[in-house]
């Protein structure tokens, strides 16, 4: 009787260490449906500001042209958030070729995702177009492409200025911003 004890007890026993990790997965979902902090969704370590409060370190996707650095509104969709990964562990260069006297076209070495849609383009819009070739527009075109961004701080008359005089490089740099 007392062999059968010790069987049900660690029968018990087992049961109980099977139910205590499936407790834990509830509460890690419950714990993921949660809002989380700019910094926690940015995966960039929150810093303490002089006030002793949380500061947001944010990292910027930040584009170049040669050496002169373009303020991008980037778009929030897969394609960019692959892009901002192909950045992150070091400054991605691309070598553009001038196509068509509206664009620069240069290739990525790698597929991003891409939701392809009809547009048409003006100058200072990125796009994806097939997949693995970044484009930078100084003019306009109308094909199915995937946008991931637009400049915002320049004219179609400086764009065309940086990009309409020859093959360019283009880097993509993931950058600690400023505190917010």
């Amino acid at each position: 009787m007392n062999k059968g004890l010790f069987v049900l007890s660690s029968l018990g026993a087992v049961l109980l260490m099977l139910c205590l990790p499936a407790c834990g997965a509830a509460e890690t979902r419950a714990e993921a449906a949660q809002p989380v902090r700019a910094a926690e969704a940015e995966n960039v370590p929150a810093a303490v500001n002089e006030n002793g409060g949380e500061a947001a370190m944010q990292k910027t996707l930040r584009l170049y042209i040669d050496d002169t650095e373009v303020m991008v509104d980037w778009e929030e969709n897969d394609s960019v958030a692959a892009l901002r990964d192909l950045a992150s562990a070091t400054s991605l260069s691309v070598q553009m070729s001038m196509y068509g006297g509206f664009e620069q076209v240069g290739s990525l070495g790698t597929g991003l995702p891409r939701n392809d849609v009809q547009t048409t383009t003006q100058a200072g819009d990125i796009v994806l177009y097939s997949g693995s070739q970044i484009v930078v527009f100084y003019g306009s075109n109308t094909w199915a492409y995937t946008r991931l961004g637009h400049i915002t701080d320049a004219s179609a008359g400086d764009l065309t200025e940086l990009l309409a005089n020859g093959d360019v490089v283009i880097t993509l740099s993931l950058e600690q911003g400023k505190e917010t």
